[in-house]
């Protein structure tokens, strides 16, 4: 009896690559939560909304966050600590300050390795470990130095829309 043959991965046409906006339009159907990464520049302190984040490794506690290049502090985020802010529901507008609406003044936090904002769901305090080149992004690894969380409702985006995940849906903690 024949092996089965290994199926060869086809790449896609030129003409079968996604249209920008459809592309975007499909990765808005995944849902993310809401973050905002804060950090000391050269001049000043900058915070930049953002809907990409994810755990890397657990030892050592590595995560990620995904910055464009054509953000305003993407070039100074480069080889300097910073926190990774988890909102809450009700921080709908600190998110759209960062995204560059500028409305409710943030409440910052004095961190041993990086500023913070007050109050929000959670937060990871993160020293420089690599960056990566993610086409118009630069991926940015932070090894966790402090963390911490509280109870409530996040703040999601999906569908180019905010929403809410309710308390009661988040976290897994305590079953690993």
């Amino acid at each position: 009896m024949n092996a089965p043959s290994a199926v060869q991965p086809q790449r896609p046409t030129t003409a079968l690559r996604p249209r920008a906006h459809h592309f975007r339009g499909s990765l808005g159907r995944f849902a993310t939560g809401v973050a905002i990464v804060t950090f000391d520049g050269a001049s000043k302190r900058h915070g930049i909304t953002v809907n990409s984040f994810t755990s890397v490794s657990m030892e050592p506690p590595l995560v990620l966050v995904s910055i464009a290049r054509s953000a305003k502090a993407h070039d100074e985020l480069a080889d300097r600590p910073f926190t990774v802010n988890i909102l809450g529901a009700e921080q709908q507008k600190l998110a759209l300050h960062f995204a560059g609406s500028p409305g409710q003044e943030p409440v910052w936090v004095e961190g041993p390795v990086a500023p913070r904002l007050a109050n929000v769901l959670a937060w990871f305090e993160c020293r420089p470990w690599a960056a990566y080149d993610g086409g118009d992004h630069t991926l940015y690894l932070g090894e966790v130095a402090d963390f911490n969380y509280r109870t409530g409702d996040a703040l999601a985006f999906a569908n180019s829309d905010f929403t809410t995940i309710p308390e009661s849906q988040l976290g897994v903690e305590d079953l690993l």
